[in-house]
């Protein structure tokens, strides 16, 4: 008996348009809306979301065809007023957002020209005349999930799917008496509980609770920018902020000086997230930042971390080292923990007496022992340091050194069969050796303690699902540092923006300058030379500097020029 095809859905209105328009093949077009139909979904939904046809080319073919005005979402800061004037399940359910109100009309974003029957039931629904206007539906959608996180975070509507979230023993402790902690204020805690919760689940490293004199708004660094989440009601800053205080083990009666406590939230059983808080008094309040501390980040491996070949291999070489100094340098933020944490952990074995000396121990790795300095205790880096090498370490690390007392023990520790990791704020390899000669270590023991350097940045990875081809001038790839057997055949991405990612970028990679101190090097040390002598002696070597290995990163498709302009640009 012979077999009949499955027969495909005739094309008509909308999605024939796009057929005409050479945007689609007519069999794309058909199964596209036949999965639609099977899926209970618009045609727009379903190829905008498989990504059979691009939000952009939709939306642009829709303007003209239904003779709508369009906009970009993107380039729109909403009101969250204006949202308010509309049931959001209500938007939910048409796809549509409200973007401004002037007078008795109200502006509706909607990527859909067939759903105008949710024109009208807005228009029904608020009194106000309704006019639609075309934007990108992934733009939509996001759009649409940054109002419901907004809705979702507020004090009197948060959900009950907080109960497995705990804090430890001691900090339950503190809960219980202090009122702030009470019955009454279960909304805060709740809420900022839902904060900790959802700035985990962003991977963001950095809570911002900010008041001002009308509003107060939360953010979080996802990715290294900051981005707005939401803004609790002014009224309740002020147990929004007793309540981080008393979870962080802070004096709640202290509002004039600048305080320092730690949160640690029990995810599971096997699971927890350390949080580094600081308050800061401010015109109209504290202002609150969390640093997330995830233990896990130094379980990455060296792998994860975006060193080249090389690189890596010269890392493994100097971490098998039995003494000498690595030195790991760069900005606040670029992974300088992460990387030395991760070279911590491949040394930490049963044979070896590890010890760190921090401001503060960010990360908690069992079988090191970790000291947090407290200078107006009398415990600096310098002492922590004296101590530790009457303790018979093998590997001592210093969180930074900022002075010669302690980068003069450190020297010393590395040449007596120690070996020492350290952190200095410079801009690249060879600038961390002018600034320690500079700080007043003698040539000689810098260049016979030294093993390596490394100086990094931190930048965003392009999102594998939404990344598109960049056409960028030839003109502009050789001014930019590309070599000219290299522009021909290069093949670059820029970054586009769907749901799944943080506007195109989704993660973050590093970016290093890795410098083995060869036997050149380490006579030019001696003869007094700059860090600009330095830095041609690396290049002469086969040393990428910072810029050059970002280049690479852009070539191998893995970031945008953008974004290795913005993260290597001096």
């Amino acid at each position: 008996m012979a077999t009949t095809e499955k027969k495909l859905p005739p094309l008509t209105g909308f999605p024939r348009k796009l057929v005409l328009k050479e945007v689609l093949t007519e069999e794309a077009a058909q199964q596209a809306l036949a999965e639609a139909q099977k899926n209970k979904q618009s045609f727009i939904d379903y190829a905008v979301g498989k990504k059979v046809v691009s939000a952009k080319a939709v939306a642009g073919i829709a303007s003209q065809e239904f003779g709508l005005p369009s906009c970009d979402l993107a380039a729109i800061d909403i009101d969250p007023e204006t949202t308010k004037l509309v049931d959001h399940e209500l938007l939910k359910k048409h796809q549509a957002v409200p973007l401004a109100k002037r007078g008795s009309r109200l502006f509706l974003a909607i990527s859909d020209p067939l759903k105008l029957s949710a024109v009208d039931d807005i228009k029904f629904n608020t009194g106000l005349t309704t006019e639609p206007i075309l934007v990108e539906h992934d733009k939509l959608l996001a759009a649409l999930e940054s109002i419901e996180n907004d809705t979702g975070s507020g004090l009197d509507d948060l959900d009950d799917d907080l109960e497995d979230l705990d804090l430890a023993e001691e900090e339950q402790e503190s809960d219980a008496s202090d009122p702030a902690a009470g019955a009454d204020d279960t909304p805060v805690v709740k809420y900022v509980n839902k904060v900790l919760l959802d700035a985990i689940n962003k991977g963001a490293s950095d809570i911002h609770f900010e008041p001002y004199e009308k509003f107060t708004r939360v953010r979080f660094r996802v990715d290294g920018m900051l981005k707005e989440i939401n803004k609790p009601p002014t009224s309740m800053t002020p147990r929004i902020i007793a309540r981080i205080k008393v979870m962080s083990r802070m004096d709640i009666s202290e509002r004039r000086v600048p305080q320092d406590g730690r949160i640690k939230l029990k995810l599971s059983k096997t699971r927890a997230i350390d949080f580094r808080v600081n308050t800061c008094p401010t015109l109209f309040g504290e202002k609150i930042v969390l640093r997330i501390l995830d233990p896990s980040s130094a379980n990455l491996g060296i792998d994860m971390l975006g060193y080249e070949p090389e690189q890596k291999e010269a890392y493994m070489r100097a971490l098998n080292n039995p003494y000498g100094m690595i030195l790991v340098t760069g900005p606040t933020g670029s992974g300088k923990t992460v990387s030395l944490y991760t070279g911590l952990n491949i040394l930490n074995t049963e044979e070896r007496n590890i010890s760190t000396a921090e401001d503060p121990a960010e990360i908690n790795l069992p079988g090191i022992n970790q000291v947090n300095v407290n200078p107006k205790q009398g415990l600096d880096f310098s002492s922590a340091l004296k101590a530790f090498l009457r303790q018979d370490p093998d590997i001592i690390m210093v969180g930074e050194i900022r002075d010669l007392e302690t980068a003069s023990i450190a020297i010393k520790a590395a040449q007596t069969g120690h070996m020492v990791m350290s952190t200095l704020h410079t801009n690249d390899a060879p600038q961390t050796l002018a600034r320690m000669i500079n700080m007043g270590v003698p040539a000689f023991n810098l260049a016979t303690a030294v093993n390596l350097i490394i100086a990094q940045r931190l930048a965003r990875r392009l999102c594998s699902e939404c990344k598109e081809p960049d056409d960028i001038p030839r003109e502009a790839l050789l001014e930019a540092g590309f070599k000219e057997d290299e522009v021909d055949d290069l093949k670059l991405y820029k970054a586009v923006g769907c749901p799944s990612c943080n506007e195109g970028y989704k993660g973050r990679v590093g970016i290093y300058q890795v410098m083995p101190i060869s036997e050149a090097t380490s006579k030019l040390i001696m003869q007094g030379a700059n860090a600009i002598e330095l830095g041609e002696q690396a290049a002469k070597e086969g040393i990428n500097d910072i810029r050059r290995s970002g280049l690479l990163k852009v070539k191998q498709g893995v970031t945008s020029l953008a974004e290795c302009n913005r993260v290597t640009m001096d």
